[in-house]
C-alpha cells in the first residue's frame, strides 16, 4: 500500500462515534449549510418507507440535520412511490426530471438528476433497499462535510453479511472494483466499500462531475473525484453493518462488466469493441445465450446543464 493511502487511513477514516451529533449539528448551525437525502427507487415498497420514516423521526424531527427527503422514482411497477410518499418523503419521478432529455435506465440516471430536484449544499445518497436501517447512516457520512472544510466527499464503510456470513457481501467489490483501483488508482485502494451506495458530497463537487448513467456511477465518481479535488478531500466513516437484498450471480456479472466499462473509460477514453455482456442460463435444451448490453452513456456535469444553471441564477 503506497504511504500517501496509509496516512489517509490515518487521517481520513472515521467512525461514526468519532462526531457526536451535536457536534454535527453545532457546525451546521454555524456553516449554515443545508441537506438533502436522496434515495434512488426502483421496486422497493418493502423497504423504503422504513428508510424514510427513520430519516425523518432521527434526523428531521429529533434533530434538525436533514432539510429534505427525496425519492426518485426510476419506474417502479409495485407501490414505491405511495409508501415512500406516505412515510414523508418528497417523490419525484425520474421522467419527470429535465424531460428535454429522455431517460435511461440505470441508477446513475436517477442520482444525476436529483442534483435538479434538490437544494442542499451536501446531498447524501441512500440505497433504498436497506433492512433494519439506522439513521448513523446518513448523520456518520454527512457529519464530516459539516465539520470539517477540506472533505469534499465521504463513503460509508460497513460490513456486508451474506447468508449470515459477515464479510461475504461485496461480490463485485472484492472480484472487480478492488482490483481495478489498486492496479491503476492506487491511491484509492484504502477505500472498504467503493461501490457503496450510502456516500455524501458537496454540491459543488458533484456538479462538476460527469455521471456514468448504470452501475459504474460510484467507481466513477471516486475516481473522477480523486483527479478533481485530490485524495485529502475524500474521506469514509465506518457506520456498522449493512443488510440489504442481494442479486444473483448473472446480475453481479452484469454489474461488473458495467464497472469495468467505467474504468475502461477513465483508463483510455476509448471504445469497447463489443459493448455488450453474453451470459448463459441452463433451459429444456441445453444452456441459452442472453446477451445484454453494457451500460455505456455517461451524462455532463450538471453545471453543464442550462436547466440547472438557470435554475441557480434564479
Amino acid at each position: 500500500m503506497l504511504e500517501e493511502v496509509e496516512s489517509w487511513l490515518a487521517t481520513r477514516s472515521w467512525s461514526v462515534t468519532d462526531r457526536p451529533l451535536h457536534r454535527i449539528l453545532a457546525a451546521k448551525r454555524a456553516t449554515n449549510q443545508s441537506v438533502s437525502v436522496v434515495l434512488p427507487a426502483l421496486n422497493e415498497e418493502e423497504t423504503v418507507g422504513d428508510i424514510v420514516a427513520v430519516i425523518r423521526h432521527d434526523l428531521m424531527h429529533q434533530v434538525p440535520l436533514v432539510d429534505e427527503i427525496v425519492v426518485v422514482d426510476s419506474g417502479s411497477t409495485d407501490r414505491t412511490s405511495e409508501v415512500a410518499a406516505a412515510a414523508g418523503a418528497r417523490v419525484v419521478h425520474r421522467d419527470a426530471i429535465l424531460p428535454r432529455i429522455p431517460a435511461v435506465p440505470g441508477k446513475g440516471e436517477v442520482l444525476w438528476r436529483s442534483l435538479l430536484v434538490t437544494t442542499g449544499d451536501i446531498v447524501c445518497f441512500i440505497d433504498a433497499d436497506l433492512k433494519e436501517f439506522s439513521s448513523d447512516f446518513v448523520s456518520g457520512i454527512v457529519g464530516p462535510l459539516l465539520t470539517d472544510p477540506d472533505v469534499d466527499l465521504v463513503k460509508g464503510m460497513y460490513d456486508r453479511p451474506l447468508s449470515g456470513a459477515a464479510g461475504q457481501g461485496g461480490r463485485v467489490t472484492e472480484l472487480m472494483a478492488r482490483p481495478l483501483l489498486n492496479m491503476h488508482w492506487p491511491q484509492l485502494a484504502g477505500f472498504v466499500q467503493p461501490l457503496g451506495g450510502e456516500y455524501a458530497a458537496r454540491r459543488s463537487l458533484l456538479e462538476q462531475l460527469p455521471f456514468p448513467v448504470g452501475y459504474g456511477v460510484e467507481l466513477g465518481m471516486l475516481v473522477d473525484a480523486l483527479h478533481l479535488v485530490g485524495l485529502d478531500a475524500l474521506a469514509q466513516v465506518d457506520v456498522g453493518v449493512r443488510k440489504h437484498r442481494h442479486q444473483d450471480g448473472q446480475a453481479l456479472g452484469r454489474m461488473a462488466a458495467a464497472i469495468y466499462r467505467t474504468a475502461q473509460l477513465r483508463l483510455a477514453r476509448g471504445h469497447m469493441i463489443r459493448p455488450a455482456l453474453t451470459q448463459f442460463e441452463r433451459s429444456a435444451d441445453g444452456f441459452e445465450p442472453r446477451t445484454y448490453s453494457v451500460d455505456t452513456e455517461e451524462r455532463p456535469p450538471m453545471a453543464e446543464i442550462t436547466e440547472y444553471a438557470t435554475r441557480k441564477v434564479a
